[in-house]
This record gives structure tokens, C-alpha cells and sequence, in this order.
């Protein structure tokens, strides 16, 4: 009798999540490739698409903005937090291949000071070294960083820059319906 393989052992469901990680990650990495490729500009009206997405605002119209220019000041976005507008969460939208450090995060956290500002989102195409992570860690305001391989995956989950191409309905027996059987 030949040997079992993992593969075997896996149930359908099992080998059905297992395929899905591998063309989510593959259509991450796809995703990152295509983002890379564009303009700055388009980055940054990329980042503001995806926080609203996430359910930050209202609508792109009123909730949220690119402002990435010359004397920007530091400040790519800006977007509501909340529809009532509430408290705003600025941006940083940094398209770089390489790795972002403590400097560049510690710019954008005296932008945030300068705005008075409680919370900041730093998004990179790139990487974020261990010191500039460390950083944020300890701060105030509040600084969430985002690497490019976590900006594709929110991409994904949020469906922004993808679409559906296919779904598949897994189904199980429902027990309660045959309890009184």
C-alpha cells in the first residue's frame, strides 16, 4: 500500500481554503505589482479609495480627499473618520519599492502634530524597518503603518482594483432541520 499523502488526509473543505490562500496571495502579489506600476497621484486617490471602502466617511464626494502636492506639508489624505465627520484621520502615501524608515515616519508624525491631529494612517508600497515600527508603538498621536504586501491584501478583502470572477457555495447538512425527523 502506498504512503498517505497530506494532500489525502485534507478534507474537501480543507483543500478548497488551502486553494483559496494561494490565489489570494498570488492575486496580492499581482495587485502590489499593478500599484507599483502607477502614478503617484493615482496611489494617493488609491489610499483614500480603499480607507472608504474600509467604511471610514460617507461618500468620496464629502468624506475624504487627496491633497498630495508641492507644500503639502506632509499630508497626502485626509478623511473623515466617521459620516458625521467627528474626528479626520490623515494620510501618508509613500510608493516606494524600498523600505521606509524611522526618519520618514517621524516627518509625518510632526506633520500630525502640526495639524493637531489624533490619528495618522502611513502607507508604503514598500516595507517599514523594525526601528520605524518600534516607533509608532510608543506615540502619540496614533500612527497605524502599512506595508505594501498589507495595502494589497486590504485591496482584496475590500475589493478595491479587483473583481468577483467566480464564487462557490460550500454547504453542509443543517442538523436542526432533521432533529424532529
Amino acid at each position: 500500500m502506498p504512503p498517505t499523502t497530506e494532500a489525502e488526509l485534507e478534507t474537501p473543505e480543507e483543500a478548497l481554503e488551502a486553494a483559496h490562500l494561494k490565489m489570494s496571495g498570488s492575486l496580492a502579489s499581482e495587485v502590489l505589482g499593478r500599484v507599483k506600476a502607477g502614478s503617484a497621484e493615482f496611489f494617493e486617490r488609491l489610499v483614500v479609495e480603499l480607507l472608504l471602502k474600509m467604511g471610514y466617511g460617507g461618500s468620496r464626494s464629502d468624506a475624504g480627499q487627496a491633497v498630495g502636492k508641492s507644500g503639502d506639508e506632509g499630508i497626502d489624505g485626509i478623511i473623515s473618520e466617521d459620516r458625521l465627520g467627528l474626528d479626520v484621520v490623515y494620510l501618508q502615501a509613500k510608493k516606494w519599492d524600498g523600505t521606509v524608515g524611522r526618519p520618514e515616519v517621524q516627518k509625518f508624525v510632526g506633520a500630525l502634530h502640526g495639524k493637531r491631529a489624533k490619528k495618522g494612517v502611513f502607507i508604503t508600497t514598500g516595507t517599514f524597518s523594525a526601528d520605524a515600527t518600534a516607533y509608532v508603538e510608543h506615540i502619540e498621536p496614533k500612527v497605524i503603518l502599512i506595508d505594501g504586501r498589507r495595502l494589497a491584501e486590504l485591496m482584496v478583502d475590500f475589493e478595491v482594483g479587483v473583481s468577483m470572477a467566480r464564487t462557490y457555495h460550500v454547504k453542509r447538512v443543517d442538523s436542526d432541520y432533521f432533529d424532529e425527523a
